[in-house]
C-alpha cells in the first residue's frame, strides 16, 4: 500500500524498516487513527526522537512543552474540535501570524483548515506528540470535570449546612444546586481550610488564572488553581450564602456566613470583596470561637507577664490597651480576657467592627456607620446601660478615645486596641492623637504589645549558631553559655513541610508605673517612656521573643522576622 508522507521519510532515512511502515500505516487506516499514534503505540520509534527527527528533516522548530507556560496560550485561537481532531495547538499570536503545535508537520490538511479559519498566517512548531496529547486533553475538558477532580469523593461523608441558605431564596435565586460542582468545591475548600488551621482564604482572579490561597501560620500557600471560568458561579454563591448583593460588582462589600460542622461546633467566616480588575477578590477570615476558650496558659505569656497581666485586668476602673499589626492575635487576647472575666455578677458590653466571635453572656454590637451606630454612639449608648467592663473594637479617633478614657476614669474597665509598633509608642500615640496627657496618665492602666511568631513543628532540629549572631540578635554575654538549645526548621508531613506548626505569642507587658505617668504629663517622648519602661523591667518584644527561642519554641529567624531591635 502507498505510504503516507511522514512514513515514507521515516523510512528513506533509515528510522524504520519497511515493513513496521507498512504494518503501521495498514493499522492507522484500518483502526481510523493516526500513523504516528500507530508508529509509537508499536514502538517503532520513541516519541521525543520523532520530534527531532521532524524538526531537523522539514525544518521547523522544536519546542519542549516542560518549559512552556500554558497559562500564557492565546484563548480561543482554534475551534476546539479542531484542535481535539487535528491534534494541533494555537502557541502564541504576533500581528497576523499565529504559532501553531503540531507533531505531524506532513499534516497539511490541519494548517490549511487553519489558516482558512482565523484567516492568518500559520507557523508551524514541531513539539513531542505525547506532550502534545497530554496538554490537549487537559484543555479540552470540561470545566466541571476539572472541579470534579480538585474535588474529588472527600465530602461524601461530610455534613455540610449554612445557615443563611435562606439568603439564597431572598435573592431569588434556587437553593436546589447543592449537588453543582462549583457548590461542592466550595464546600471542599471551606474544609481543607478549617483541617489545615488556616485563618484567612483568599479567592484571586487574574487575567490568565484563578487561584486559592489560604493563610496558614501567618504565611499564605496556593492550595488551588480552579479554571477561570468558574470565578463569577464561585464569587456568586459566596455572596449568596453570605448575603450580598449578587448584582453589586462594582464596589466592596462586607459580609458573613457559617459553616456548621456537627451539633457541637460551628465556623463562622468573615467575608470581604473587592473589585479588581478581572474579577471580584474574595477574602474570608475564619472565626472560630473555639480560638477564646484556649485559656491565657495556651497564648505564650511568660509567668510574670500572665501574674502582670491577671493584676491588671482584675482592677475595678482604667484602660488596658492592647497594640500590634493585623493578625497579631489582639482580638484572641481580648476575648480570652474577657471570658476570664464573664460572670453572672459582671456586665460587658463591646463595640465591634464586626464582632468576630460569639462570645455568650457578653453584650456585643456591631458598629454600622451607615445607620450612624458609630464607636462614640455606642459607647455613649454602654454608659447609660450599667457597665463593669467595655471593650472597644479599636480606637481610630480623638473622639472614640476621649469617651474610653472618660469611662475608664468613672469607674469601669476599659479594654481596646491600637495599631502601634510597641507599648511605649501607645502613649505618645494618643497624645498625638489629641488627648491630654493629665487624662493619659489618669485612666490607662497598662499597655500589651504583642506579635505571633510561627511555632517550631516536633521535627525540628538542634542548631549550632555562631556567638557573634546571637550578639547581634539581642543576646548578652551571660545567655550565650551553653546551657539551652537553638533548634531550625526542618520539615515533616505533619507542617507540610514547612517546619513550623501552629503560632506563640510574644509580648511586651508594661503597666503604667509612676514615673512613667511623669513622662507622660510632661510630654515626653516614646524614647523617653521606653526608658524608663526598661529601667522598670518591662523587656522589648526582641527580648521577650529571644527567651522563645531558649526555649526551643520557635527559630531565631522567625523572631528576626517578626520583631524590631
Amino acid at each position: 500500500m502507498p505510504l503516507s508522507g511522514l512514513a515514507r521519510s521515516l523510512l528513506q532515512a533509515g528510522r524504520i524498516t519497511a515493513a513496521q511502515a507498512e504494518s503501521c500505516s495498514k493499522k492507522a487506516v484500518g483502526e481510523k487513527i493516526a500513523l504516528i499514534d500507530a508508529l509509537l503505540r508499536d514502538k517503532a520509534i520513541d516519541s521525543r526522537a520523532l520530534a527531532i527527527f521532524c524538526s531537523d528533516t522539514f525544518g521547523y522548530p522544536l519546542l519542549d512543552f516542560s518549559a512552556f507556560k500554558l497559562a500564557n496560550l492565546p484563548e480561543k485561537a482554534i475551534d476546539a474540535k479542531l484542535m481535539q481532531s487535528q491534534r494541533v495547538l494555537a502557541l502564541a499570536k504576533r500581528g497576523n501570524r499565529l504559532m501553531v503545535a503540531l507533531s505531524d508537520p506532513t499534516n497539511t490538511q490541519a494548517l490549511e483548515q487553519i489558516k482558512f479559519q482565523t484567516e492568518m498566517m500559520v507557523e508551524p512548531v514541531i513539539v513531542d506528540h505525547q506532550q502534545l496529547v497530554s496538554i490537549i486533553e487537559k484543555l479540552g475538558q470540561s470545566d466541571e470535570q476539572n472541579l470534579n477532580e480538585l474535588i474529588g469523593d472527600e465530602l461524601d461523608n461530610i455534613d455540610f449546612v449554612d445557615e443563611e441558605a435562606a439568603g439564597a431564596a431572598a435573592e431569588g435565586l434556587s437553593t436546589d444546586i447543592d449537588d453543582a460542582p462549583v457548590v461542592r468545591f466550595l464546600q471542599k475548600i471551606l474544609i481543607d481550610a478549617i483541617n489545615m488551621g488556616a485563618s484567612d482564604l483568599h479567592f484571586e482572579p487574574f487575567e490568565k488564572y484563578y487561584q486559592i490561597r489560604f493563610r496558614v501560620d501567618g504565611v499564605l500557600r496556593e492550595v488551588a488553581q480552579p479554571p477561570l471560568a468558574i470565578k463569577e458561579k464561585l464569587a456568586s454563591r459566596i455572596k449568596v450564602i453570605s448575603k450580598l448583593d449578587i448584582s453589586e460588582k462594582r464596589v466592596p462589600q462586607d459580609g458573613r456566613m457559617k459553616l456548621v460542622l456537627s451539633k457541637a461546633r460551628s465556623i463562622d467566616f468573615r467575608v470581604s470583596t473587592l473589585p479588581t480588575l478581572f474579577g471580584e477578590k474574595i477574602v474570608m477570615r475564619i472565626l472560630d470561637a473555639t480560638q477564646a476558650q484556649m485559656g491565657i496558659e495556651s497564648l505564650g505569656y511568660e509567668p510574670y507577664q500572665k501574674e502582670l497581666l491577671m493584676d491588671a485586668i482584675q482592677r475595678p476602673y482604667g484602660m488596658v490597651l492592647v497594640t500590634g499589626p493585623t493578625g497579631s492575635g489582639k482580638t484572641v487576647s481580648l476575648y480570652t480576657c474577657l471570658n476570664i472575666l464573664n460572670q453572672p455578677g459582671i456586665n460587658i458590653s463591646t463595640a465591634e467592627d464586626p464582632a468576630e466571635i460569639n462570645l455568650p453572656g457578653v453584650n456585643q454590637v456591631n458598629v454600622n456607620d451607615r445607620a450612624g451606630l458609630t464607636f462614640p454612639v455606642a459607647l455613649k449608648a454602654f454608659l447609660r446601660q450599667d457597665p463593669d467592663i467595655i471593650m472597644v473594637g479599636e480606637i481610630r479617633d480623638l473622639e472614640t478615645a476621649d469617651i474610653a478614657i472618660k469611662a475608664a476614669q468613672t469607674g469601669h474597665m476599659v479594654f481596646s486596641t491600637l495599631h502601634t509598633n510597641d507599648a511605649p509608642s501607645t502613649l505618645t500615640r494618643l497624645m498625638n492623637m489629641g488627648v491630654a496627657p493629665f487624662n493619659i496618665a489618669s485612666s490607662v492602666i497598662m499597655i500589651t504589645a504583642q506579635r505571633l511568631a510561627r511555632r517550631l513543628c516536633t521535627c525540628k532540629q538542634a542548631t549550632s549558631i555562631p556567638d557573634e549572631a546571637l550578639l547581634e540578635a539581642g543576646f548578652t554575654d551571660d545567655e550565650i553559655d551553653g546551657s539551652w538549645t537553638s533548634y531550625k526548621a526542618v520539615g515533616c508531613e505533619r507542617c507540610s513541610g514547612s517546619g513550623y506548626k501552629g503560632r506563640v505569642g510574644i509580648y511586651q507587658i508594661m503597666p503604667i508605673s509612676e514615673a512613667i505617668e511623669r513622662i507622660i504629663l510632661s510630654h515626653g517622648t516614646a524614647l523617653e517612656i521606653e526608658a524608663q519602661a526598661r529601667l522598670d523591667g518591662v523587656k522589648t518584644l526582641r527580648e521577650a521573643g529571644l527567651s522563645k527561642v531558649k526555649a526551643g519554641l520557635t527559630s531565631l529567624e522567625e523572631v528576626l522576622g517578626c520583631t524590631n531591635v
